[in-house]
């Protein structure tokens, strides 16, 4: 639980994203002009992410690669570098990483900066290559977008973007019930020590099934946010969606119509965990809730 804290938020890298954070889009000072990294035999894009500590998503869509993604020997790829950020009236730490995708603790210890994390209008921080450029946000998830094939002529077009809607979402039944049984090791909200947890962490043992807290439709898929493991999104009738991350192993897909009770995974420790548990949230569209008000008791 303590891990988890300090490592970040569930939605750091997607949720507010484009949704607003109280900073405005003037307070962001465009990327320094990307590296650029001549691809070597076998290299994949997952091993120059390492190596340059970028997301792999951030890579991909710098030099609009299409699935499955693979390189060839000799090609040049852009590396988006850091960001800097001038601090304005208003601005927190905590919502300058959020705005960035970027973790607390990371954001906080590049910058030197120690508690009470106080800041100076006018400031410049420095933060690593982000999601700032991608086109994911937390709704995005539920139209996942695709790439189309790309045209063999010798002047290609630019790609086109279609997304690929949700079937319709049953009706909920009721009051969301557990996804799992166990004790919860961190509550919803803002701890002694500044950080923020937007759902709850429940210790179970490994193995145990996960259960679709309503009926819904399964929206995401995957482990692409950094910290969470293997993720699972749920949307809901009425506008609301369930999060339940660091899952040993995903038992569905997107796009799926699962029953309230329905088990979508495993619990595990995937993600920056070190003990079997799952995170788990409520959304009513993009602003998060204490699970504990929604769950049947």
């Amino acid at each position: 639980m303590k891990h988890f804290v300090k490592k970040g938020l569930f939605f750091v890298c997607i949720l507010f994203l484009l949704t607003g954070c109280g900073l405005t889009s003037a307070s962001f000072l465009a990327n320094l002009k990307p590296k650029e990294h001549r691809v070597r035999a076998k290299e994949t894009v997952y091993a120059i992410s390492r190596k340059y500590k970028v997301p792999t998503r951030t890579i991909i869509e710098a030099n609009e690669l299409q699935a499955p993604y693979l390189l060839q020997k000799g090609q040049i790829l852009k590396i988006p570098r850091a960001q800097v950020h001038t601090v304005k009236k208003g601005d927190t730490l905590y919502s300058i990483a959020r705005a960035y995708s970027v973790d607390f603790s990371a954001l906080a210890k590049q910058n030197k900066i120690q508690s009470p994390w106080t800041l100076s209008v006018g400031q410049h921080l420095y933060l690593p290559a982000t999601l700032a450029k991608s086109n994911y946000s937390f709704n995005d998830m539920s139209e996942e977008k695709k790439v189309s094939a790309p045209e063999k002529k010798a002047n290609k077009s630019k790609k086109k973007i279609s997304a690929t809607a949700l079937p319709a979402t049953p009706k909920r039944s009721g009051k969301f019930m557990w996804p799992v049984q166990g004790k919860v090791i961190s509550g919803f909200g803002v701890s002694k020590s500044g950080k923020r947890n937007d759902g709850i962490n429940i210790s179970a043992k490994k193995g145990t099934d996960i259960k679709a807290a309503e009926n819904g439709v399964i929206a995401y898929v995957g482990d692409e946010l950094k910290g969470f493991g293997n993720l699972v999104l749920i949307k809901h009738d009425g506008g609301w969606i369930t999060a339940y991350a660091h899952a040993d192993s995903v038992l569905v897909k997107k796009g799926m119509t699962v029953k309230k009770g329905q088990a979508i995974g495993k619990v595990g420790s995937t993600g920056n965990v070190k003990t079997p548990q799952l995170h788990f949230e409520v959304r009513k569209g993009t602003k998060a809730s204490n699970p504990m008000n929604y769950l049947k008791s």
